[in-house]
């Protein structure tokens, strides 16, 4: 399929900058089928049945942007994939200035040697010193923003908060899992009277999420391989929540492309550790989810493919072209859509 399918129109001011306040206060655009209607996040309850289970990444976020210098050249670091206790595989800013043995110094005592560099423009990085690279990078690091909103505005202290879900909990990704960003303990609590199950899984989410898909056909596009586990015990409870007639929700793309990574071609999900790269596109036939609460994407991207392949592309372009007109926030702090085939 053309890539060029996958485009929209979306005006600048659509662009959420900061994240509703409070979270659960979000705008929720539900699609069930073809029938599109507004509603809140808070409204959620209402939307789903006793049995339905909710599946959360509880992925934490890593201070993984990094400015440097090699000499006199200014390089950045966008951590995006660790590779080893003290190796992390990065997108570099002024790459050209950066070869394989280079030292790039960050500042604040932290520094890392250039171990290669990928046909991707990505480079591993080796670093220095005895501490665990998880506190060096809380010394010199700033939280990754998503470039749509880096591109505005710089990261500050209320992203530290804002940036991160209550779920977050294995540290690890250098984005967030931004549909979970709408909960709180009080709709938690209202799911859980509900009767409407929680489980986690963990995906470390990677800056490759936000690459553009620079191919003229979507089949020509290459993912980025993220690190994905969902424990054995958790594939039982989520095996019997369906056969017990319940619908496993995926709250956010993440959980659901893990989910759909370890799951048979019967539906059944098993115990899975390791790296994915699934990329899911209209045609794609899906086995483990029923649902998906997630945020608005990009035009163009890999994850607007997602939602169409969940819900085809006509009934996306218009849930999509209501959600502008209805004046809607879009991206990692904008608000949400159930997706309900």
């Amino acid at each position: 399929m053309r890539v060029d399918l996958f485009d929209f129109e979306l005006p600048a001011e659509r662009i959420a900058l900061r994240p509703a306040r409070p979270r659960d206060s979000a705008r929720l655009l539900a699609v069930r089928g073809g029938e599109i209607t507004d509603r809140a996040m808070l409204d959620l309850p209402d939307l789903l049945r006793p049995g339905d289970v909710l599946v959360f990444n509880d992925t934490k976020v890593i201070p993984a942007q990094l400015e440097g210098r090699r000499g006199e050249a200014s390089i950045g670091a966008t951590l995006h994939k660790r590779e080893g206790p003290r190796e992390w595989r990065a997108f570099l800013r002024n790459a050209k200035r950066a070869r394989a043995g280079d030292t790039i110094a960050f500042g604040e005592g932290v520094a890392a040697s250039v171990i290669d560099k990928a046909a991707d423009g990505s480079a591993l990085l080796h670093f220095h010193g005895g501490e665990p690279v998880d506190l060096l990078l809380e010394r010199a690091g700033r939280m990754p923003l998503p470039p749509y909103i880096a591109a505005k505005r710089p990261a500050d202290d209320d992203d530290r908060a804002d940036y991160q879900t209550m779920f977050a909990k294995r540290e690890g990704a250098v984005a967030a899992p931004t549909a979970a960003l709408h909960f709180t303990p009080r709709l938690l609590d209202a799911l859980a009277a509900l009767g409407v199950g929680r489980e986690t899984l963990t995906l470390h989410v990677g800056a490759g999420t936000f690459l553009p898909v620079k191919s003229e056909k979507i089949e020509d596009h290459k993912m980025h391989a993220e690190w994905g586990r969902i424990d054995r015990i958790t594939a039982d409870r989520l095996n019997a929540a369906r056969r017990s007639g319940g619908r496993l929700i995926a709250v956010g793309t993440t959980s659901l492309r893990l989910l759909e990574s370890a799951a048979d071609a019967d539906g059944t999900i098993r115990p899975f550790d390791g790296d994915t790269a699934i990329f899911i596109t209209p045609g794609y036939r899906f086995r483990a989810i029923d649902g998906l609460l997630t945020n608005f994407h990009l035009p163009r991207s890999t994850l607007f493919m997602l939602v169409s392949a969940l819900m085809g592309l006509d009934v996306m372009k218009a849930a999509y072209a209501h959600a502008v007109a209805a004046g809607y926030r879009f991206y990692s702090y904008g608000d949400a859509s159930l997706l309900i085939p």
